[in-house]
C-alpha cells in the first residue's frame, strides 16, 4: 500500500513557476514509477509527466515538453514537478499516481493516487 500526499499548488501569473510535491509513504518507494496527471474543469483528467524507478527515464506530455521538469529523490520518498513559464491553460488539480515497475502514461496503469493539488495560473 502506498499513500501519496501532494503539494505546492497555488495562484501563479503566466510565465511563472511552481514546484509540486508528491510525498509517498512506505519503504518501497523505489520500486514504484510515477507519474502526473491534471485534469481541469470540464476536462477529462490527462497525463503530464512520468518517471522510472531509478529516475532514468522521463516522459512528458507535448503540451509541458520543455517547461515541466519531473524528478524524484528515494532517499525522500518524493516525486517533484518543476513547473516554468506556467500558461492559463495549465489551470487544473495535479495529481500524483504510483505503479508498480515500468513506467506507464496512461491513467488506468496506476495503482495508487493523491488527492491532488490546484494550479491555478492567472492571465
Amino acid at each position: 500500500q502506498v499513500q501519496l500526499v501532494e503539494s505546492g499548488g497555488g495562484l501563479v501569473q503566466a510565465g511563472g513557476s511552481l514546484r509540486l510535491s508528491c510525498a509517498a509513504s512506505g519503504r518501497t518507494f523505489s520500486s514504484y514509477a510515477m507519474g502526473w496527471f491534471r485534469q481541469a474543469p470540464g476536462k477529462e483528467r490527462e497525463f503530464v509527466a512520468a518517471i522510472s524507478w531509478s529516475g532514468g527515464s522521463t516522459y512528458y506530455a507535448d503540451s509541458v515538453k520543455g517547461r515541466f521538469t519531473i524528478s524524484r529523490d528515494n532517499a525522500k520518498n518524493t516525486v517533484y514537478l518543476q513547473m516554468n513559464s506556467l500558461k492559463p491553460e495549465d489551470t487544473a488539480v495535479y495529481y500524483c499516481a504510483a505503479k508498480l515497475l515500468r513506467v506507464g502514461v496512461e491513467m488506468d496503469e496506476y495503482d495508487y493516487w493523491g488527492q491532488g493539488t490546484q494550479v491555478t495560473v492567472s492571465s
